[in-house]
């Protein structure tokens, strides 16, 4: 446990420094905690309780990374700097894609808006709501940097139980949330894109007598997929297992109406005035794209489980290093 705190926090800190310095800070920074805590444990203190203290001492590793990277944080100060950053970064990334698919959703059902309106709407709710995200958290950092209200409240002391985890496990509650929002984009694109977008639907209406509620049906078991996942919280072969079979049924699905032309509505006219050959190359483009995507996430499913199942370690991104769990 003892290593896998200091591994977790020299990776963290190691993220934000540039690439050419991470080899000599990597030997630096683990040599500065080894030293540390030797000295603590020789003065009697348990090896997991100075490893603790040491990290805690050290303080934040996004702060030590800057300093070491000789890279101030003038925006709004050093010292609400990373608790600004990771809050924008969740807005940015969780709040933000939500308040783009409600736009989006409440645009088609209110004013029955085209395709291509829709798309520039959210484009432009991406640009208009993170400017505003971004104007307006700075602003209130701001403010309590220079009025110190509420400062103590957001700016906590770090501790190491703070620190991502690397460990080859499953879902984060940032991915599990973004697995849950795909399902459920796709299953309402499939419904809206029958009475919305135009007058003739893109899909085959046919299907909804058995192709497209069995679609929708399989698109949940995605959805039940990653909740069980997330619960179980690791990778194991029976995930594995259960995911190539639903890829392989959900991939036989739509590989068999595209290549019987019951996939796209053959009296679809066409986008703006723009006829599309819908049967032709767009139906093996959507067939090669849809057979490669399955086999990847297999695959990667797959790998995941095995890896986890092995104790190989995990790949921390921003840092050239592997993580192994002991």
């Amino acid at each position: 446990m003892s290593a896998n705190l200091v591994d977790r926090y020299v990776f963290t800190a190691l993220r934000r420094v540039p690439e050419q310095q991470r080899a000599d800070i990597d030997r630096e920074l683990r040599a500065s905690i080894e030293d540390a805590v030797d000295a603590r444990v020789e003065a009697g203190e348990e090896r997991e309780a100075a490893v603790e203290t040491t990290l805690l001492e050290l303080g934040d590793p996004d702060r030590l990374a800057d300093s070491y990277a000789d890279r101030p944080n003038y925006l709004i100060g050093p010292e609400l700097y990373p608790v600004w950053r990771r809050s924008l970064m969740m807005l940015l990334t969780v709040v933000l894609p939500i308040v783009v698919i409600v736009v989006a959703v409440v645009q088609v059902l209110a004013e029955d808006a085209g395709f291509g309106e829709v798309i520039g709407s959210a484009i432009g709710t991406i640009i208009n709501v993170g400017a505003h995200m971004a104007f307006w958290v700075t602003l209130g950092f701001w403010i309590i940097e220079r009025t110190g209200a509420g400062k103590d409240d957001i700016n906590r002391p770090w501790t190491p139980k703070d620190l991502p985890r690397y460990e080859p496990g499953a879902l984060t509650r940032v991915q599990f949330a973004a697995n849950l929002v795909w399902p459920a984009v796709l299953i309402l694109a499939l419904v809206l894109q029958q009475f919305t977008f135009t007058e003739v639907p893109l899909l085959d209406p046919a299907n909804w007598n058995f192709w497209w509620p069995v679609l929708i049906g399989l698109i949940v078991l995605k959805g039940l997929w990653v909740f069980w996942v997330y619960r179980l919280g690791t990778w194991t072969r029976q995930v594995a297992v259960v995911n190539a079979i639903h890829g392989v049924v959900i991939g036989g699905v739509i590989l068999y109406l595209l290549a019987a032309d019951k996939f796209f509505n053959p009296a679809f006219p066409g986008f703006n005035g723009v006829e599309v050959d819908l049967e032709g190359w767009i139906s093996v483009a959507v067939m090669i794209t849809t057979g490669l995507s399955i086999a990847y996430e297999i695959f990667d499913v797959a790998r995941k489980a095995e890896q986890a199942r092995k104790g190989l370690g995990v790949k921390v991104p921003g840092t050239g290093n592997t993580y192994t769990a002991s």
